[in-house]
């Protein structure tokens, strides 16, 4: 073959440091320049994930230095912040490291105020008196090296990773740390955002360089944050329009005065126009003057959680968004699952409410652990909706079951995308809900009403094509190891079936029967368990039920007597949808449920094969979606049928005598 440029097959891969193994970059088949290269490395995916690893060591570093210097968790962000805005002012920098500790903090406070005094000067007194711990701190004003040394250090970890990576909250990941092991932010009614959440938003909302975006709960910023980055690059190096964008297309409101100082030094430092910052209650008729001024047409929010009965309902703050806005822009929250499934009086007002003037566009159940970083258990939801356009009649709303997100909890780290799967992760997600595609065990659309859960959970449709012959095989080996344990190993243990035959698992002729609709046409009789304090809880040999995952769900052994036996126990708080046969008298706490079935006598074999389909509904579950009663109730189940459409329990029975162990129950 003749030698030819056009010939030539060129590949590029990127090895990062510390690591073994190399990843293609580029797809362009030709020799990229050296400013091609640089940005194509810094942009990298894998690169950020690694440089974001390091800044969150850092910050645990950090955090151990200035809980050894007493400063304070609350003031800690503060300090990271004024430090960052003093490091781009020249003449800081060239000074600071020759200063001693007195003058160096005198100079830290007044470079932060000259700083924010053209961006801020309505509050720019409130701002500089939440930093002026730092000149009457015992030992970052006095001794010797320490102030000098936390600023270079910030400098050299943190100043040049927000350089690399500009429009992401990277003080609201230290705020989250430094509040990790003390009164942290939930205790103030505050769950910070996740990043990948706040670009998740952005993208739902199709934000782009004509948005005007309002987030009336700021927090650090972490919203406004990612959809600058979005409408700046829409925006394509216009440099009026990025201008325009900083100045009067970003609007957040704070109503805390020390996170409000925060903000205004974190949209400083990420090059905001810093001016339609508000500091006010976006519920305080001036603020809402000043909001609707700027014509926004996309709200993005986490609003403060409720935590006491006096504080205002989360779904308050949707609706105060949702006045703000244009009419048929999107307000995009997240919020605690509760919202949207509790049966509360209050709680259903604000629906109905909602209801009444907006259009409930769509609701995606989040990750249970999403918000693991800042301490909080919390289970959420995001609601999308629509502005001041009521919810038409028959209008189906988009319901996704967004669990999840590929990111995995790491030891002293906090949950992270460890294995790169979050954007594969989101463009499936993205791509599913513009199409509103339905697609089991992912969405569904449904026809809502205020009164109606308004999660995908209540309405998927469970998978029976995962049900497996293993599954059963698993339920009767779990149970035999209780019975064995129980028994101090002295059962003996056959891996044989009862019945020499094998019987296929065909689904799809399998029909739907309601849980308990108080007649004989549905298969359970439910019942609630009977509560029982600890102290009144004496010594025995009954074995005492409630909602662990463990043991056959048993916690204890009671000698008050027993409540049911035979039955199926179910769960309904703690490891919600765990269920359990019981062959003996128990007593049922009321943390569970008890499952009776009717018109037949329940036996061991066909309690294997019910607690298999009934672990099939534990994506139902989780905190803020609980397995009362008056929940469980109106669920359905899938059986085989007899030639009567009727529950055809002998071959459920049949079924289970069929596979190994069988012979054990």
């Amino acid at each position: 073959m003749v030698k030819k440029k056009s010939n030539l097959r060129i590949s590029h891969f990127l090895q990062l440091k510390g690591t073994n193994e190399a990843h293609v970059k580029f797809k362009d088949d030709k020799f990229l320049s050296l400013a091609g290269y640089l940005n194509g490395y810094k942009t990298d995916e894998k690169k950020f994930n690694q440089d974001f690893q390091e800044l969150l060591k850092y910050s645990k570093t950090l955090n151990d230095k200035l809980h050894s210097l007493k400063v304070p968790e609350s003031n800690r962000s503060l300090l990271i912040s004024g430090a960052l805005i003093a490091l781009t002012d020249k003449a800081f920098c060239n000074a600071y490291k020759f200063q001693n500790p007195k003058e160096l903090s005198e100079n830290l406070i007044n470079t932060i105020k000259n700083k924010l005094t053209n961006v801020q000067n309505k509050h720019i007194e409130d701002i500089i008196t939440t930093y002026g711990f730092i000149t009457t701190h015992t030992i970052l004003a006095k001794k010797e090296n320490e102030l000098r040394d936390i600023i270079t250090n910030v400098n050299d970890k943190i100043n040049n990773f927000i350089k690399t990576y500009k429009y992401f909250d990277t003080l609201g990941q230290f705020y989250i740390e430094f509040l990790r092991y003390a009164n942290n932010d939930k205790g103030l009614g505050i769950v910070l955002t996740p990043p990948h959440i706040t670009e998740l938003f952005t993208e739902i909302a199709n934000i782009n360089k004509d948005s005007v975006v309002l987030d009336t709960c700021t927090g650090t910023g972490g919203f406004l944050i990612s959809a600058m980055q979005k409408m700046i690059v829409d925006a394509a190096g216009d440099l009026e329009k990025e201008e325009n964008i900083k100045s009067k297309q970003i609007i957040g409101v704070e109503l805390q005065h020390s996170i409000f100082s925060l903000t205004c030094s974190n949209m400083y430092i990420h090059g905001d126009g810093r001016s339609n910052l508000i500091k006010g209650n976006c519920f305080d008729k001036k603020v809402i003057q000043n909001i609707k001024s700027y014509k926004p047409n996309v709200a993005l929010l986490n609003p403060p959680y409720a935590t006491t009965k006096n504080d205002i309902e989360e779904m308050e703050f949707i609706i105060n968004s949702l006045s703000l806005i244009e009419k048929g822009s999107l307000s995009i929250a997240i919020v605690p699952m509760s919202c949207v499934t509790e049966s509360k009086k209050v709680k259903l007002e604000l629906r109905e409410r909602l209801l009444k003037n907006h259009t409930l566009e769509a609701v995606f159940s989040m990750p249970n652990e999403l918000f693991h970083n800042s301490n909080a258990t919390v289970n959420t939801c995001v609601m999308v909706l629509k502005a001041k356009e009521k919810h038409p009649v028959n209008y189906k709303t988009y319901f996704g079951y967004w669990k999840e997100d590929g990111f995995i909890k790491i030891k002293n780290t906090g949950r992270i995308d460890f294995y790169h799967e979050w954007n594969s992760i989101k463009t499936k997600w993205l791509e599913n809900y513009r199409n509103k595609e339905e697609i089991p065990g992912h969405s569904i659309k449904k026809v809502i009403k205020s009164s109606d859960e308004w999660c995908a959970e209540a309405y998927m449709e469970t998978d029976y094509t995962l049900l497996k012959r293993k599954n059963f095989i698993k339920n009767i080996k779990a149970y035999l190891s209780y019975k064995l344990n129980k028994d101090d190993g002295n059962l003996s243990i056959i891996n044989q079936p009862i019945l020499k035959v094998k019987f296929k698992l065909n689904t799809n002729n399998w029909k739907y029967f309601r849980y308990d609709d108080g007649t004989n046409n549905s298969v359970f009789e439910i019942k609630k368990g009977r509560r029982l304090t600890k102290k009144d809880q004496s010594e025995g040999s009954v074995p005492y039920v409630s909602s662990s995952s463990l043991n056959n769900g048993i916690d204890n052994y009671l000698g008050n007597g027993h409540t049911d036996e035979n039955c199926i126990s179910f769960a309904c708080y703690g490891s919600i949808g765990e269920v359990f046969y019981q062959d003996e008298k128990v007593w049922v706490s009321d943390n569970a449920n008890v499952f009776y079935i009717r018109n037949k006598e329940l036996n061991a074999y066909i309690g294997m094969f019910l607690i298999t389909i009934l672990r099939l509904e534990q994506f139902r579950f989780s905190y803020g979606m609980t397995g009362k009663k008056e929940r469980l109730q109106n669920f359905y189940i899938k059986l085989p049928v007899d030639k009567n459409d009727k529950p055809d329990w002998e071959f459920m029975e049949n079924y289970i005598k069929s596979l190994p162990y069988s012979a054990s129950l």
